[in-house]
């Protein structure tokens, strides 16, 4: 018996996001069938971030117990010659048995990609959240650095999570422009349901002008999630890399 660590990149486009669900095709669904398509076996793949529907990975971590003779490291190929094209493993490799994927990530990163531009761009419709308006950047900027650190994000959590503490730390965030791409990014210890993609939406009307960026620290002591910005779409998501 061992253990596999998967890191795995797709295209959240086609899924109802990572965890399997009754009727609807999901991530984990895909790389199970192809699993025990591989090895004979009913797998139980155990994934470090339950991404949501349409949003996309860099770099997943999941892992999974197997009796199979295939090496750990040629996980990678196999699967990859059968997985769907918007589905690839960058790695794979044999771990301790007591690794976890999920419950011992110490940390993510996560980008948020917005286009900005008069017109959206037929190549990145599914890939970037599209805003026409003028951004003011700078005053993004300045928005964004007033997440780093440990605060109570109550204000930046979807209805309907059910979370012993609120309290996160956010040990770094950066925004920056190339062209008609802006790319938020942001790490920390964990994120709420739909966090990320708050802050997203926050940071975007902090740019068009309907929120001052140095409103962000109150906004944050407020607890009051209808003082932060509108919910950012889910395909300019991108869960980066989980850290253990």
């Amino acid at each position: 018996m061992k253990n596999i660590k998967l890191i795995i990149e797709y295209d959240g486009t086609n899924y109802h996001g990572w965890q399997t669900q009754e009727n609807a095709r999901t991530v984990q669904d895909v790389i199970e069938k192809a699993l025990e398509d591989l090895t004979g076996e009913k797998i139980a793949l155990i994934g470090s971030s339950r991404t949501d529907f349409g949003v996309h990975a860099l770099g997943q971590v999941a892992n999974f117990i197997t009796n199979s003779t295939i090496p750990g490291d040629r996980f990678c190929y196999a699967l990859n010659r059968i997985l769907p094209e918007d589905i690839v493993i960058r790695e794979s490799c044999e771990v301790s048995l007591d690794f976890h994927a999920r419950f011992q990530a110490k940390g993510k990163k996560y980008r948020y990609i917005i286009y900005n531009s008069r017109f959206p761009s037929a190549m990145l419709r599914k890939r970037a959240y599209h805003v026409s308006y003028n951004l003011d950047v700078e005053g993004m900027k300045k928005a964004a650095s007033y997440f780093t650190g440990t605060h109570d994000f109550f204000t930046f959590m979807a209805t309907g999570s059910s979370v012993k503490t609120t309290v996160r730390t956010i040990t770094g965030v950066s925004l920056e422009k190339k062209d008609n791409i802006l790319e938020f990014e942001i790490c920390g210890n964990g994120f709420l349901y739909n966090m990320v993609r708050i802050i997203a939406g926050t940071l975007v009307e902090v740019g068009m002008g309907r929120i001052k960026a140095d409103d962000i620290p109150d906004i944050i002591k407020s607890k009051d999630r209808k003082k932060a910005g509108r919910t950012a779409p889910a395909h300019g998501l991108y869960l980066v890399e989980v850290y253990y």
